[in-house]
């Protein structure tokens, strides 16, 4: 719009540029004066513009740069030492990502918080508040998330056991207290079995840290 651009140049000298003295500025105020485009034109040669008056896209970006230095110029100890929104927000998030950096444990809030979590998940009080929320933290990371939950609710599908066939090695006397001492039996067997795989997972992952670098079992080979 003419009217809003004749506007926006005569903001941009009164309140930024201030190329001309107050009492010279009449002619470009003057925005409903049909001369307006001649003295738009002397005053573009006077801030030494160089585009000219018909690249109005380019003489309105040319004449915000002079503007932006102007204003910096006017205030450099103001501008010098900010910090840009984008860094700003930046910090903002990577601060709000690690909410406990800060975090004070001799809060009343704090302690009222980890007592209500802990009676809640039903876990054993102790006087160190750290201590509790260690153990809430165990607690929700290894039967309350996602996958724990996932893995929980899966039904575990086994093979039919004839325990007629599994020998005790002694005799109660009665064949129902029998009958659940094989069961139990079955069962530490099988818990035995879980605990032998994972001693051997653990073996295998510090030959794996403590074996010579350069040895490649893939090419068959020792050495480089």
């Amino acid at each position: 719009d003419e009217t809003e651009f004749r506007n926006f140049i005569v903001w941009l000298e009164d309140q930024k540029i201030r190329h001309y003295k107050i009492e010279d500025r009449g002619n470009l105020r003057n925005i409903h004066s049909e001369d307006w485009p001649k003295s738009f034109e002397k005053y573009m040669k006077d801030v030494n513009c160089p585009f000219k008056i018909q690249e109005r896209q380019e003489t309105v970006d040319w004449l915000l740069g002079l503007a932006v230095r102007l204003e910096y110029g006017d205030n450099a100890d103001k501008y010098k030492d900010s910090t840009p929104d984008g860094a700003k927000n930046a910090d903002n998030t990577a601060k709000n990502a690690e909410p406990l950096i800060n975090l004070d444990v001799n809060n009343p809030d704090f302690k009222a918080g980890v007592m209500a979590l802990a009676n809640l998940l039903q876990i054993q009080r102790h006087d160190d508040y750290l201590v509790m929320l260690k153990a809430i933290r165990i607690l929700v990371q290894e039967r309350l998330t996602q996958d724990a939950i996932a893995k929980a609710s899966q039904s575990k599908e086994g093979l039919p056991v004839a325990l007629e066939k599994h020998i005790l090695g002694f005799d109660t006397g009665d064949a129902v207290i029998n009958e659940a001492a094989q069961i139990l039996r079955l069962l530490h067997i099988e818990e035995l079995r879980e605990l032998q795989t994972k001693i051997n997972e653990a073996i295998v992952a510090v030959q794996a840290i403590i074996a010579d670098p350069k040895t490649d079992h893939r090419l068959g080979k020792v050495g480089r």
